[in-house]
């Protein structure tokens, strides 16, 4: 009986894990060690957003970055809700060809969406 439920509970651990490995996220990009996290279905959504709304890009003198703080003349955008319930708390700007994550209250890109 013992020999069968370590058996069990070791079929267990190796499901859990292939499980595990089916989602893939991505964390680059984050700026003062927080991580944010974007799957790419939602990556899909972001750059489909951007291209049906005609989303217009910023013009700033001084690119936009990852890290630094966005100028206080660039209005942020909202993130809508279909973007991920985990990127609602950010704003974004559109730049150049990239939509960029922006923390709200200290204004600082934390995420490139390429």
């Amino acid at each position: 009986m013992k020999k069968l439920m370590l058996i069990s509970a070791a079929a267990l651990l190796v499901s859990t894990g292939a499980m595990a490995q089916t989602t893939v996220t991505t964390t680059t990009g984050a700026a003062h060690g927080a991580t944010v996290q974007i799957e790419p279905e939602y990556r899909t959504r972001i750059h489909s957003y951007v291209t049906e709304h005609k989303i217009r890009p910023v013009e700033t003198h001084e690119k936009i970055v990852v890290g630094s703080p966005v100028p206080r003349d660039v209005e942020l955008a909202t993130v809508p809700s279909d973007w991920g319930p985990s990127l609602t708390k950010y704003r974004y700007v559109y730049s150049g060809s990239h939509v960029m994550l922006v923390d709200p209250e200290t204004r600082m890109v934390v995420q490139e969406v390429d």
